[in-house]
């Protein structure tokens, strides 16, 4: 969906309604995780995905019916033995989509939501499945850390404290329970799901929920609703579920999900009491783009910079080079520093989602800088070179008394055995060991294996 809320913004602000359609329960081999969306705009415009392909057609005129209507649609699409032509997923899989009409007046968490993102600011999407609780209705929650943008003061993307757990992968990160087999109310077995013995509402008389389980009033609301039952005592708190206590405890729940990186559901009370299985709500946490850093500024550097922001990292290119380091030879969302590499590291942020590329292939840079690299937080540590400077830089990097431990980290030569030798083929084969590493691929040709194609 982050991709495509510019596009729903524009909308919005034009009070034009649009159809959202969004991933919400996934079994099985299917092409999109939870979270992906597509949304069906005037004069029938449509941008994102749900499936690749195999079910578009079918939710475009849901999403015409949803708009006509004003009535949310939760819809399973599975794979049918029975119908050839039936519309469904041709993997085998089954996907649910939530689908819902959007404006003004059925959404006012939407611009608090687009703006987060766009900042580059943490925030959690709450939004009704199923139950007594009216389906579609949303909620947008930022950090209670966060100031909300008065001040800029929020954790910036790759800093300490902001979203995604050790080894997250990125935007969805950890998953939240879904019923394996579920109809289009989300039935389930009432004892799963919940968050333990604690059934009070917060905010309410009963056991103490601590800093994580409760809402503070930090002065007006600053929300775009002031709808009935709208937390409207917290400023980080944006429309309404229908109900205060469940307000405030998907506002808790997201809060404490933001911080890991969770998108799936949750199931609550009517009154949003941690026991009940009577109000199914979907929450889509949007975590700050995780980092790329790219160090050394040549041709390499400028086509792995390119793929990374197409990947969607938030990329900064360093060099101590000035006639190399320049924004001219870049993308213009792409940061350009002009520094020592392992000076710029030492003085920057990273954490566990961060990915750090050396292409300096110098060892005045590289050793410092992989000496600093190596002892801090990232997902993904290459440098390139050939194997004989490889093993060059190791000893070199021992000499500097790097421990073995943390030199088996490193990933060098860098990239994947593509055959690659244009600048734009490393880059690719860059990006295709990231991504193997970040969803757990093999790196072998598909061809070449059996079983499910998409990991879960």
């Amino acid at each position: 969906m982050r991709d495509i809320l510019p596009a729903l913004n524009e909308w919005y602000a034009a009070g034009a309604p649009f159809g959202l359609a969004t991933v919400v329960a996934v079994v099985g081999s299917a092409p999109r995780d939870p979270g992906a969306a597509m949304a069906v705009g005037p004069g029938d415009e449509v941008v994102g995905s749900v499936s690749g392909g195999c079910v578009e057609g079918a939710v475009l005129e849901l999403a015409r019916e949803v708009i006509a209507s004003g009535d949310a649609r939760l819809e399973t699409f599975g794979y049918s033995d029975d119908d050839a032509f039936a519309v469904g997923l041709t993997c085998g899989g089954e996907i649910t989509l939530l689908v819902r009409r959007v404006s003004a007046d059925d959404d006012p968490a939407l611009p608090a939501l687009a703006e987060s993102v766009a900042a580059g600011r943490p925030v959690t999407l709450a939004t009704v499945l199923a139950g007594p609780a009216p389906r579609g209705a949303t909620l947008a929650v930022r950090p209670s850390e966060d100031p909300g943008g008065d001040d800029g003061g929020s954790p910036s993307p790759g800093s300490p404290g902001s979203p995604g757990s050790p080894g997250s992968a990125g935007p969805v990160g950890a998953m939240l329970d879904f019923p394996d087999s579920t109809g289009p109310d989300g039935a389930r077995p009432a004892s799963s799901g919940s968050a333990g013995p604690d059934c009070a509402v917060p905010g309410s008389a009963g056991p103490d929920w601590g800093v994580s389980g409760s809402v503070e009033a930090v002065g007006p609301d600053r929300g775009v609703s002031g709808s009935p039952g709208a937390v409207g005592t917290d400023r980080g708190v944006f429309g309404s579920l229908g109900a205060g206590g469940l307000d405030r405890a998907v506002a808790a729940d997201a809060r404490d999900g933001a911080a890991r990186g969770v998108t799936g559901v949750r199931h609550y009370g009517p009154h949003g009491e941690r026991c009940g299985d009577d109000v199914t709500v979907f929450l889509h946490s949007f975590a700050p783009a995780p980092r790329l850093l790219v160090f050394g500024a040549a041709d390499h550097a400028s086509a792995v910079a390119r793929v990374g922001v197409f990947l969607g990292y938030r990329v900064t290119v360093c060099d101590a080079r000035p006639p190399f380091a320049t924004p001219r030879r870049f993308p213009t969302d792409v940061e350009v520093v002009v520094d020592w590499p392992h000076r710029y590291l030492s003085g920057t942020t990273t954490d566990e989602r961060t990915v750090i590329c050396v292409l300096t292939h110098d060892p005045k840079f590289d050793v410092p800088l992989l000496e600093e690299a190596l002892r801090r937080p990232a997902a993904y540590i290459g440098a390139m070179g050939s194997r004989r400077t490889h093993d060059d830089r190791l000893e070199r990097l021992r000499a500097a008394g790097v421990q073995e431990r943390e030199l088996s980290r490193l990933r060098s030569p860098v990239g994947l055995d593509l055959g690659a030798r244009t600048p734009e083929e490393v880059a690719v084969s860059v990006a295709a060991e990231i991504v193997a590493l970040r969803r757990g691929g093999s790196g072998v040709p598909l061809s070449a294996r059996s079983g499910a194609i998409h990991h879960r």
